[in-house]
Order: C-alpha cells, then structure tokens, then sequence
C-alpha cells in the first residue's frame, strides 16, 4: 500500500507540518509501505517528490523546490507539480499532516472525501467544529464538560463598535484575558492582555489571522493534555502536563526556542487524571472525532479541571505531547503510526458500507 504524505500547506503553521511529516517517516515501516510525500508550498501549490524508501535524514530535505524532474538531492531536492485531483489513485492511503486553517479545519477532509480516499485522522464535521473554538465552545457546553468564561464576536461586531465589545469583555469577564483568533493553531495570533489598550490592541492582531474571536478569563492553571486515539472505541493515554517558566508560551516558544518542557505521567492525584481523560472522550464523541487528538485542560492548585480546546491533528514533532504521550502509555511510534493507518482504513471501509456511498 502507499501512503500519501501530504505536508506544508498555507496556513502559520507550514514550518510545523514539515517537522511533523520527517518525524512520521522515521516510524513509517517502510517494508511495508511505499511513501509518495506531496508538498504544498506556502503559495498552494502541490509539489510531488520521488517516492520514499527509507526516512530522510533532515526535515529540510522535504522542502522541494519546483522543477522538471522530482529528485532528492538534499536542501536541493524537486518536485514536479501537479493538480490535487491526481494524487487519487487506488491501493493508496492519505496521511494529511496539515495543521491550522486549509488542513485542520475540515477543507483538505472534504476534498479527500469527494476523491473517495481513505485518510488518517477526524472527519469533515470534527475536524471544522475542533478547529473553530467558537463552534467547540458551544459543544463543549452541551456536553456538560467546564470551561472558562469567554466573550466572543466577529470583525463585523468589531469595526461596528469596539468600545462596546471592550465594555462587554471587561463587564463579564476579569484581567488578564487571553485574546484568540477563533481558526487558528499553535499560539499563533494570541495575546495575553492586562488593559482595555492591550485588549484593543490583540484583537487588531487576531483579526490579522480570522475574522472572529474569542476573549477568555486567564485563569491561574497547570496546562495539562491527554492524546486520544480510535474510532467509536477511542482511549486516552496517561495525562502530561506542560511545566513553564513563565505564563504564556508563544509560537516562537514553542516551537523555534523549544522551552516547553514536560511532566509525563503528571504529577496529578488519579482522580483528576481520570476525570481529565474522562472529559477528552466525552470532547472526542461530542465532535464525532475519529482517528486522534489531542484534548488540551487547565488544572487549578484546587484540581479543578476546564477544557482549553480539542487538536484533530495535533503535531508530531519528537517533542511534541502527542505522541510523547502515547510512548509513555506504552505505544510507540512505530505502532502509533501503524495504528492510525489501520483505523483510517477501518474508518473509510465502515463508511463505503452505508447506503448511501453504494449509489
């Protein structure tokens, strides 16, 4: 069987999807599987290199120049381009390592839906409604599962009457705020703001990135995650908890500097634990969430537990939580990949069994 590798894309968060992808090929049982990547460049256009055969040794080498002729030569290496449609082809399995908007948000998910492939990870519905905290929010509610108070409104809202939304936001909610693009990933476009200027001032910066945001009460809280992986019989991993220096950790913390460091198996009494992983399942059924995710929660010094937000494609970085998670429940990366093809697998067959695909 070959596997698609799809990476890059358009959104902030290209750099992170191409470190995400050279980690995936390191576990790719490559006696097993052929691996065709296809880049999407920053300026959307689909790049396919020769097939892989084993992993590359640098990330940089899946950064492909356009040429004639597709070969790997290094930080050098060509990619012929072609249209999306052809990437269709039979025996053959899509693994979208895309994250944030046109990868994340259900756009790739229903155009791989229309190709009729199979595909790693959420569907159309979970993967739009999980990357819209808007939408997610109000699952989440329904759900029953706690979270922190927020004020949200759209760009419209904004230009018609900013004092009134700062108003808003001061009147039901407390200082510091965090000030969030509604579509985005990665800490990319988010504030932290302790004054009606820094407020003003972070929603002109989110509205850079969407066109709705959302403002949340800052809360004094570990920040704690736990992976999910399945389809209608999805489990957690043990719970891991980021351990900072200081409250907020941007993109470039995260991900350039890597200051982020992490406490697998949280130092957490098993209560919370289970009810932390309790409320990531119940965040993974409320989306119809399928293949994996990353379910992100606030913990206070009184262990009491919110939901932050759900990640359909979390990143796969050696330093990310996902997968580092999985390692210590006990699944490596090798069988974490091997999993998720053989759960999208099973995902697209159960699908292609109802009556309406047979028309």
């Amino acid at each position: 069987m070959k596997i698609i590798l799809l990476y890059g894309g358009q959104s902030a968060e290209h750099d992170i999807s191409i470190i995400s992808a050279h980690n995936i090929c390191r576990s790719i049982m490559f006696n097993y599987y052929q691996v065709q990547p296809i880049y999407i460049t920053k300026d959307g256009e689909w790049l396919q290199a020769p097939l892989l055969t084993a992993p590359l040794e640098d990330s940089g080498h899946l950064i492909l120049q356009k040429g004639a002729q597709a070969v790997w030569d290094g930080a050098n290496s060509v990619g012929v381009q072609i249209s999306p449609g052809e990437i269709a082809q039979p025996d053959a399995i899509v693994f979208p390592i895309l994250h944030g908007p046109n990868g994340e948000d259900g756009t790739i998910q229903g155009f791989l839906e229309v190709l009729n492939m199979p595909y790693v990870g959420a569907g159309v519905t979970a993967s739009a409604c999980g990357m819209d905290k808007v939408i997610s929010k109000q699952l989440f509610q329904q759900a029953g599962i706690p979270q922190v108070p927020y004020v949200a409104f759209d760009m419209r809202d904004w230009r018609q009457d900013s004092d009134a939304w700062i108003q808003r936001c001061e009147g039901n909610l407390l200082y510091p705020l965090f000030v969030k693009p509604a579509n985005m990933g990665s800490s990319v476009g988010i504030s932290k703001v302790h004054s009606s200027e820094e407020l003003r001032a972070a929603v002109e910066l989110a509205l850079e990135y969407d066109r709705r945001i959302v403002v949340e009460q800052g809360i004094t809280a570990h920040e704690c995650e736990v992976s999910v992986l399945g389809n209608d019989d999805a489990h957690t991993s043990v719970v891991g908890r980021l351990l900072k220096e200081q409250d907020f950790y941007d993109y470039e913390e995260k991900y350039i500097n890597n200051t982020t460091a992490m406490e697998i198996p949280a130092e957490l009494p098993e209560a919370v634990s289970e009810k932390i992983r309790k409320y990531a399942l119940k965040a993974y059924r409320a989306l119809d969430g399928r293949g994996l995710s990353r379910v992100d929660f606030f913990v206070t010094s009184n262990y009491d537990v919110y939901i932050n937000e759900i990640n359909t494609m979390p990143g796969f970085t050696p330093y990310s939580m996902y997968p580092c998670l999985w390692q210590a429940t006990g699944l490596n990366s090798r069988d974490l990949i091997e999993e998720l093809l053989q759960l999208a697998l099973r995902s697209h067959e159960a699908k292609q069994a109802l009556k309406q695909a047979k028309r």
